[in-house]
C-alpha cells in the first residue's frame, strides 16, 4: 500500500481521530468519537507496517522493539499537533498506535470538572490521584490542573512523564518537565531527585511499580503536593490497589500513610457525547469523585474501604460525587444514551430505580 505516515497523521488531524492504528493485513484505522473506523479499502502488508514505524522512529527506538517488544515516544507533527506513539511487536509483526494529544488544553469547566476539584489545587501538600482506564483522558485532566496552578500559584511544578504529552509554559509558576527514558531513567528515581530540586508540586505521570508508589507517597508526606495516575476505576478500588502493591508486612503503614496524606481521588471514564439531534458528536468524560474527611481518613485507616461508596453517596456537603451520580446528570441533559448509562453506572439496577422514582415525582 503506497501511503506515508505523514499522510496518515494528515488524515487523523483533518478527521479529528482521537488514535490511529496501524496493523499488517488490517486498513489504517482511526478511532472517531470512540468508535474504529477504516482509513483505507486497501490492508496493510508486513512491509508496509515495518516502513511506517521506521518512518517515525529512531534507531535506538526500533533497537528497543526487538529488545523490549515496544517502545513509547512522543513524536510532533510539522503543523505542531503532537502525538504520543506505541510501537510494538505482534505475532512477529510491527504495528502501532499513535493518540493525538490535544494541542489546546481545555479549562476544567470545559472538562466538566466541579469546584471543589479547583480547591484542591491550593492544598499545600498530599496526595491527589487522577485514575481511570486507558485512554479516558486522565493526562488531559492532570494537565488543565496543572495549568491552573501554573497561571495561579508562584511555586516550582515538576513533572514526570513518560512521554511528556503536553508542553506547559512556565507562567506565574516555574515549571521543569523531564522525561523518563531521556532525562531520568525511572520514575522512582526522577522522584527521589525531585525532591532536591525544591519542588512544590510534582506530577507522577504513572503510579506502576511499588517504587514508584512508595517514592510518590513519601514525597507528599514530606510536605509536597503530589498528583499521579492509576488505571484503576472508583476510589475505593484506588486505595486498595495502592495498599496491595506492598507486602502484608508493610500494608497497615501505608494505609495509616495513605489516611494522612491522601487529599482526593478522582475517577474518570470518556462515553460518546450525543448532540441535540441525539447523535454522537464528541466525548464527554464522567467522574467520581472522593475528597479526604475524618469518615474517609478513618475507613482507610482501618481497612474497611467497602464502606468509601456510602460516604461518597452522603458527601455531597463534601464536593464528593458517585459516578453513578454524575452519569445520571449527563443522561437527563441529554448528554448520553440510555445504554451509556445503564452499562457504564455501577450499580444499574439503583439508577433504574432512581429514574423511576424522579419521572413519578
Amino acid at each position: 500500500m503506497d501511503i506515508t505516515m505523514q499522510e496518515l497523521l494528515q488524515a487523523t488531524i483533518d478527521e479529528g481521530g482521537s488514535d490511529l492504528h496501524i496493523r499488517a493485513y488490517m486498513p489504517p484505522e482511526l478511532r472517531v468519537h470512540g468508535e474504529l473506523l477504516p482509513l483505507a479499502d486497501e490492508a496493510l502488508s508486513e512491509e508496509d507496517t515495518y516502513r511506517l514505524c521506521k518512518e517515525i522512529s529512531t534507531e535506538k527506538q526500533m533497537e528497543e522493539v526487538e529488545r523490549n517488544g515496544g517502545a513509547d515516544f512522543a513524536l510532533a507533527h510539522p503543523d505542531g499537533t503532537r502525538f504520543r506513539v506505541s510501537v510494538f511487536k505482534e505475532r512477529k509483526r510491527y504495528g502501532m498506535v499513535l493518540r493525538q494529544i490535544p494541542s489546546k488544553l481545555l479549562t476544567m469547566e470545559q472538562l466538566g470538572l466541579p469546584p471543589v476539584v479547583k480547591e484542591l489545587l491550593f492544598k499545600p501538600r498530599g496526595l491527589i490521584l487522577v485514575t481511570g482506564p486507558t485512554g479516558s483522558g486522565k493526562s488531559t485532566t492532570l494537565a488543565s490542573m496543572l495549568d491552573v496552578i501554573n497561571h495561579e500559584r508562584g511555586v516550582h511544578i515538576i513533572t514526570i512523564e513518560d512521554p511528556i504529552e503536553f508542553y506547559h509554559n512556565s507562567a506565574k509558576s516555574l515549571i521543569t518537565q523531564r522525561e523518563v527514558g531521556d532525562d531520568v531513567p525511572s520514575f522512582a528515581e526522577a522522584i527521589r531527585r525531585a525532591l532536591r530540586q525544591d519542588p512544590d508540586v510534582i506530577l507522577v505521570g504513572e503510579m506502576r511499580d511499588l517504587e514508584t508508589i512508595g517514592a510518590a507517597i513519601t514525597a507528599a508526606e514530606t510536605g509536597h503536593l503530589v498528583f499521579g495516575t492509576l488505571h484503576t476505576t472508583g476510589a475505593a478500588e484506588t486505595v486498595d490497589r495502592i495498599v496491595d502493591a506492598f507486602p502484608t508486612n508493610q500494608q497497615e503503614q501505608v494505609r495509616t500513610q495513605l489516611a494522612a496524606g491522601l487529599q482526593a481521588v478522582i475517577s474518570q471514564i470518556l462515553l460518546p457525547k450525543l448532540d441535540e439531534n441525539g447523535e454522537v458528536h464528541g466525548r464527554i468524560a464522567a467522574f467520581e469523585i472522593m475528597t479526604s474527611t475524618d469518615a474517609i481518613r478513618s475507613r482507610i485507616r482501618d481497612n474497611k474501604t467497602n464502606m468509601i461508596k456510602s460516604d461518597l453517596q452522603t458527601g455531597a456537603k463534601f464536593g464528593m460525587m458517585t459516578l453513578d451520580a454524575c452519569l445520571l446528570d449527563h443522561y437527563k441533559n441529554g448528554y448520553i444514551s440510555y445504554e451509556e448509562l445503564i452499562t457504564k453506572s455501577q450499580d444499574p439496577d439503583s439508577v433504574v430505580q432512581k429514574l423511576k422514582e424522579e419521572m413519578g415525582a
